[in-house]
């Protein structure tokens, strides 16, 4: 169970870095990467964050372009939550593959 400090420094996380995908994507046409969840571990050292990545068929080399760059988003990140935080996370990224799954189990059950 998470603390509260935890829970608000995830909402501030997901919050900056949706606008920093947001940013990043606009270059791309017809992709879309939203980051649907944040977990922080208790000493707010590792920050796992997992995105949904429209279409999904990108979305093993869209992970990949992120992982390559985490260095750069976490820079970023860091630049907007100064105030707010006195360390930034690691930061780990996870394809959230929850929307497939949903999607294959409406497939089942139509049939």
């Amino acid at each position: 169970m998470e603390s509260t400090r935890q829970q608000k420094i995830a909402r501030l996380i997901q919050k900056e870095l949706c606008d920093i995908f947001q940013q990043q994507t606009k270059a791309m046409s017809g992709v879309l990467v939203s980051v649907s969840a944040v977990r922080i571990s208790p000493d707010m050292s590792i920050c796992r964050v997992y995105l949904s990545i429209f279409p999904s068929e990108r979305s093993a080399e869209i992970i990949a372009n992120i992982n390559n760059n985490t260095k750069q988003v976490r820079f970023e990140l860091g630049n907007r939550v100064r105030h707010q935080l006195r360390i930034i996370p690691e930061l780990k990224f996870f394809v959230d593959d929850s929307l497939d799954y949903i999607e294959h189990i409406d497939e089942l059950l139509a049939k």
